[in-house]
């Protein structure tokens, strides 16, 4: 069976990623692409790894009754057009922070507020590996930011066994690549601001930490930094646990109870190689997330390491992982590449 499927911001670096996805799968067809700036034009105008797509962008303005419509716009869009967007589908797989919070206050406090709240209660998280089951039925699916998905998936399943509380002090550091960014150009973007950087662009207050706080139900100290790759997020997460007899083997079944059975969740030993702890560029073109940890005893201190591409884990390829299970399909059709290696910089 196929269902249709349209992508609403598909001129962006996302919406693109979502194209190339949904061209190569079985179940799903594309019948629809907008962009406001570039509606008229073929869609290898903006992504020449779709030149033979024979598709061009249409007005956002006029939307086709579909299965299933993605949509990749900036933050604010989703809300202001999810009764349009709801009419012309059964299923909206939104890829903004619009619909990721039940809580409106939160939107209140990082952002700069909601305008329909009622609706955020009945959307679910786009996290399969947390929402599987909610997503099932799902008619409004949030797929969560790359940053804060990267995180979360590395620490889930500590709280999930109860082998960390709340009273666990945690501090989670980021490093992400340029396409985190948009498409869209701003001056800290051009190539001779961001080559060769490590840039701190978001110390404190990153707005996805309400997305951790909600889905691991603790509080985490946050910090993202930018760094000159273009795709990749990498989290190295410093828990200074309350419990002092936290083993290997704890940490290993915790782990393993979690997501031994979860297709696109690759657990490291980091026993050998130079690819022994996760590391975004062996991640890159896959839904695969990589995490490993270690042990500081002299310190009382876990050190969990997760790596994901941002354009797929973190936001494409969640999408789609989200969408088949909505639909009752093989969850993993679509999602099954390998990486390359060796490749350049992700």
């Amino acid at each position: 069976m196929t269902f249709s499927a349209s992508v609403i911001g598909a001129s962006g670096f996302t919406g693109g990623e979502l194209l190339r996805l949904l061209d190569g799968h079985p179940q799903f067809e594309i019948t629809q692409a907008t962009s406001r700036k570039y509606s008229g034009r073929s869609v290898g105008y903006t992504h020449p790894n779709l030149r033979d797509l024979k598709l061009k962008y249409s007005s956002p303005e006029k939307l086709e009754p579909v299965d299933v419509l993605f949509v990749a716009t900036p933050h604010g869009v989703s809300m202001s057009k999810i009764d349009a967007f709801s009419e012309a589908s059964n299923v909206v797989v939104d890829l903004s922070a619009d619909f990721r919070l039940k809580d409106p206050l939160k939107y209140d406090e990082y952002y700069d507020g909601h305008s329909c709240p009622e609706l955020l209660e009945k959307a679910v998280y786009g996290l399969p590996e947390i929402h599987r089951d909610d997503l099932k039925s799902a008619k409004l699916i949030a797929c969560g930011g790359c940053n804060s998905t990267v995180t979360i998936l590395g620490l889930y399943p500590l709280f999930k066994s109860g082998l960390l509380t709340l009273e666990d002090i945690i501090v989670a550091d980021i490093k992400v690549g340029s396409s985190e960014g948009g498409a869209s150009r701003s001056t800290s973007s051009h190539h001779a601001i961001r080559s060769g950087i490590v840039r701190p662009y978001a110390p404190i207050s990153h707005r996805h930490e309400a997305e951790i706080e909600q889905e691991l139900g603790a509080k985490v100290a946050f910090t993202v930094h930018a760094v000159d790759m273009i795709r990749g997020a990498a989290a190295t997460c410093h828990i200074f646990p309350t419990k002092q007899d936290l083993s290997k083997s704890l940490l290993w079944k915790a782990y393993l109870d979690s997501y031994g059975e979860e297709p696109f969740v690759r657990l490291l030993s980091g026993t050998g190689g130079n690819y022994r702890y996760p590391e975004p560029k062996v991640v890159a073109g896959t839904n695969n997330v990589e995490i490993a940890f270690e042990i500081d005893e002299r310190n009382n201190r876990i050190v969990v390491f997760s790596a994901i591409d941002n354009m797929m884990k973190g936001s494409a390829g969640q999408a789609i992982h989200a969408a088949n299970i909505a639909f009752g399909i093989d969850e993993t059709i679509g999602l099954s590449h390998r990486s390359l290696h060796p490749t350049g910089a992700p």
